[in-house]
């Protein structure tokens, strides 16, 4: 039984991954995932309107359920099918994150009256919105920097209410209930205006003032030009796709109109009249004509849609869990079973963000790192290959723990850094060079995973030999040799990667060298890791003190990594963010914490766990 249990459980494993990749299949009877994967275009990426819906909630609430007053739960394309069709209903749904308290005093708003004690609807915000616009203004007028959280959380709910109020406009105007009656008599008249028969303003008809109204209806909708859901004749590149309220413009002029155009005025009509046949009827015949017409772009949004809906990350980070649990059990009890299991899970869990990695890879046509978000991705990726290899090297359970803590944690900066909107965005000009992603930015990546990795490890000496019996000199020793050796591949990566930086910075700005924040940081690696290895070299620190310089090693990388966004400054600083800074802060005195410990006499760690001094090996 002990010999197959680590082969059954990543079987297990592995059996539950795939289950998250079956089409998906929605229950009711709307066509649910197929309005979720049509097309659109936004903020010049293509992507199909489950990302939208996606992205939107994350960015509003930090999740991408939503809970109805009912007590049920829409999946994101059906809330946003009502955001887009029956908005007055939308209004009543709680999915805006408000926890700063001021900013709920503001709006006479309560916890308990919000679902999970943090979300608002529209509608419970309406009668003090014009107040939240007033103190919004008030804070634009303040540095940055200077802000205070009452502040920004109020430009951020600013923020995201124009966002939603964007997508409501974008294919249906505000407060015309009649809409889809008067769309269909303009579709009526399609023929009369193509053929030059239009009705004029001055006949004084119905139709004529019908027209009017439209006309500057569907130009005041064409100014929301956050989604551009109607595709033209084309490949499917971003001159071919028009905002709803420009191509219903277009048709008034001219009296032609794109399919797409008529397919979501269909759409809307059926799922604001509650008609799922002609729904499904309108979204598989949209689906077939687009498939014929952009099958190229149709392929990309389809495997985006279920790259959605399988959420390999999250699976990923689940079985890392798992993985450092039985990494750490297995250093008290069963060694050999348990680590066997760990080190299985953990190539379960490396194979699907591995293969999450290449699917980002593949939708975008980029290198693996392009933003924040798939930086940390990709240094969690990197960092925990170099555990799998460490692991197979020693086998004493340190690896699968090591890369458990690393993936996850890399996991979870991945989520936070998801909330800032789509991960799959637009390169900015001075970035978009493939070839200098893949080189300069992959190379410094793996610098900040082996850096970081040296510093867990680190972390792991430190608490194993405080909290447990089970550092003797033997694993000390082992522990001490793996830090040095990663520590030795984090100094030629490092350097290596700046080096390249520093060319590819003379190429785009005309210096080989500015002093520019990101480049201040990426210097302090390389210097802080050369000093630790001339330490080491010199005799000055043994494997004790070797550790206590890996841990404020992942100082060091943490700073040089988010440090420089949240300054604002300089010409790497490409997107600016401070909500991180308390996290930073909090990572910061934890790695401190733990130096200080590192730092007393041996004698006292055993204190800690009521050892007896004179127990136990000589840890070095």
């Amino acid at each position: 039984m002990k010999q197959y249990f680590p082969t059954a459980l990543a079987l297990c494993a592995v059996a539950a991954i795939l289950l998250t990749l079956r089409a998906p299949q929605h229950s009711g009877e709307y066509d649910i995932t197929g309005f979720g994967g049509l097309p659109t275009l936004v903020n010049g990426r293509v992507k199909p309107l489950d990302t939208v819906a996606r992205t939107t909630l994350l960015m509003l609430q930090g999740r991408q359920r939503v809970t109805m007053p009912d007590g049920g739960s829409l999946t994101p394309a059906e809330w946003l099918l009502e955001v887009f069709f029956r908005p007055d209903l939308a209004d009543t749904y709680q999915v805006f994150e408000i926890v700063q308290p001021d900013l709920l005093g503001l709006l006479s708003l309560g916890p308990t009256e919000g679902a999970g004690g943090k979300r608002f609807s529209l509608r419970q915000m309406s009668p003090k919105l014009g107040e939240l616009e007033r103190q919004a203004r008030l804070a634009d007028g303040v540095e940055t920097a200077l802000r205070t959280t009452f502040q920004r959380a109020a430009i951020q709910l600013r923020s995201s209410i124009l966002l939603y109020q964007e997508l409501q406009v974008s294919l249906l105007p505000p407060g015309n209930h009649a809409f889809f009656t008067e769309m269909g008599r303009l579709e009526q008249m399609l023929p009369a205006i193509a053929a030059g028969r239009a009705p004029k303003p001055g006949d004084g008809t119905t139709d004529a003032t019908l027209l009017l109204e439209l006309a500057t209806t569907f130009a005041t909708m064409e100014r929301a030009v956050y989604l551009h859901p109607v595709t033209l004749e084309g490949s499917g590149g971003p001159t071919d796709w028009k905002t709803f309220g420009g191509a219903w413009s277009q048709a008034v002029a001219t009296g032609r109109i794109a399919p797409a155009a008529q397919a979501f005025v269909a759409l809307g009509r059926a799922w604001h009249g509650r008609d799922p046949e002609s729904f499904n009827r309108t979204v598989g015949a949209q689906r077939a004509s687009l498939v014929r017409s952009m099958p190229a772009v149709m392929n990309r949004c389809g495997v985006e849609f279920r790259f959605n809906s399988a959420q390999p990350f999250y699976s990923a980070a689940t079985v890392y869990v798992i993985a450092l649990l039985f990494g750490v059990v297995s250093w008290l009890r069963w060694g050999d079973v348990l680590g066997r299991s760990a080190m299985g899970l953990m190539l379960v869990a490396f194979g699907v963000s591995t293969a999450g990695i290449l699917t980002r890879m593949w939708l975008e046509s980029r290198p693996p790192v392009t933003n924040l978000y798939s930086s940390a991705l990709f240094v969690g990726w990197a960092a925990v290959l170099l555990c799998l290899i460490l692991e197979r090297l020693y086998r004493n359970g340190i690896g699968s723990v090591a890369g458990g803590v690393i993936g996850f944690a890399t996991l979870v900066i991945a989520h936070h850094l998801a909330l800032g909107g789509d991960t799959m965005e637009m390169m900015r000009a001075v970035l978009d060079s493939n070839f200098w992603l893949a080189t300069h930015v992959v190379t410094i990546a793996i610098g900040y995973s082996a850096t970081f990795l040296a510093g867990f490890l680190a972390l792991i000496y430190v608490l194993r030999g405080v909290l447990t019996r089970s550092l003797d000199a033997a694993t000390a020793s082992s522990l001490a040799r793996m830090i040095y050796g990663i520590v030795c591949f984090a100094t030629l990566f490092s350097f290596v990667g700046t080096i390249l930086g520093g060319i590819w910075a003379d190429q785009s700005w005309g210096r080989f060298w500015g002093w520019d924040p990101k480049e201040n940081g990426a210097l302090l690696i390389v210097l802080w890791n050369a000093i630790l290895l001339h330490a080491r070299w010199g005799g000055y620190v043994q494997a004790r003190g070797l550790a206590v310089l890996a841990l404020f090693g992942n100082i060091v990388t943490a700073w040089s990594w988010f440090g420089v966004n949240m300054l604002g400054v300089g010409l790497h600083s490409y997107g600016f963010m401070d909500a991180a800074f308390w996290a930073l802060v909090i990572f910061v005195a934890s790695q401190l914490a733990v130096i200080l410990i590192a730092a007393l006499p041996v004698a006292r760690w055993r204190s800690f766990r009521g050892q007896r001094a004179s127990r136990g090996a000589q840890i070095p």
